[in-house]
């Protein structure tokens, strides 16, 4: 992969974006919010790469993934009004069908073209496929950190706003209620990721951005996580009861175990 090649698909993408803005306030907000967490996925990949080691078309390609992780949101967006997978459609799925349709990775080696497509497809799964390795189980890896680093950040901003300004596109729906599922709260307590079928609760929901702490890899992530003061952050939006609160003690002793 050659630095032209990056630049190539750097342009389509800004052309990609730009393709669905819109009059409309709401959904134009919706659309940069994407666009403007693609380029900060990229550049915490590049730090995380640089940690790494990672030089020359490596951390071309480490940056590529970034770029195109979440190709599929827009198009998500734009039929279904919504981010939430589960009641529109796969938008890993969608991204990977909406780069191979294009052929936009004509250029590159085979191996870098299926180190890209799998990571945009599998960047969202639960969890890590168990046949991933190599190459594709690395890049993976990063994206998944990269992107979770940045999410972070999107959902913290949504939550200091005023509760009518907040969006419910973001919360994915879920109702505020001050409180947090039992079962949700066990899973944390076993430090635990928690899956998505679990929350009742915009409180839930926190919690489930939270446990991704359990499922980062590099330590470099773990340093950015404590640098960011993303856990507190986060925790400060809780709700005040004891296992709620148990909770972020679990998640913060985690973090300070990795970074240690």
């Amino acid at each position: 992969m050659t630095e032209e090649n990056l630049i190539q698909i750097r342009s389509w993408f800004a052309q990609y974006c730009s393709s669905f803005y819109s009059d409309n306030e709401d959904d134009q907000r919706h659309y940069l919010l994407k666009e403007v967490h693609t380029h900060n996925v990229c550049a915490n990949i590049i730090r995380l790469a640089a940690e790494e080691g990672l030089e020359d078309d490596r951390l071309l390609l480490a940056e590529t993934v970034a770029i195109l992780h979440d190709v599929g949101r827009f198009e998500q967006y734009h039929q279904f009004r919504t981010f939430r997978d589960s009641v529109s459609v796969n938008h890993a799925a969608l991204g990977a069908e909406i780069i191979r349709e294009i052929d936009l990775l004509a250029d590159l080696f085979p191996h870098e073209r299926a180190v890209v497509n799998h990571a945009v497809e599998c960047h969202n799964a639960f969890t890590i496929p168990k046949n991933c390795q190599g190459d594709q189980l690395f890049f993976l890896q990063l994206l998944r950190d990269a992107d979770k680093l940045d999410i972070w950040r999107v959902f913290i901003e949504n939550y200091e706003q005023p509760v009518e300004k907040r969006s419910a596109v973001v919360e994915l729906g879920y109702p505020n209620e001050p409180y947090c599922s039992q079962e949700v709260l066990k899973m944390v307590a076993r430090r635990e990721l928690v899956p998505l079928s679990s929350v009742r609760t915009l409180s839930d929901f926190k919690l489930v951005q939270l446990s991704w702490v359990f499922d980062l890899t590099f330590p470099e992530s773990y340093r950015i996580v404590a640098e960011r003061d993303i856990v507190r952050q986060i925790a400060m939006t809780l709700p005040d009861g004891e296992g709620a609160q148990q909770a972020v003690e679990t998640i913060l002793g985690f973090v300070a175990e990795k970074i240690a």
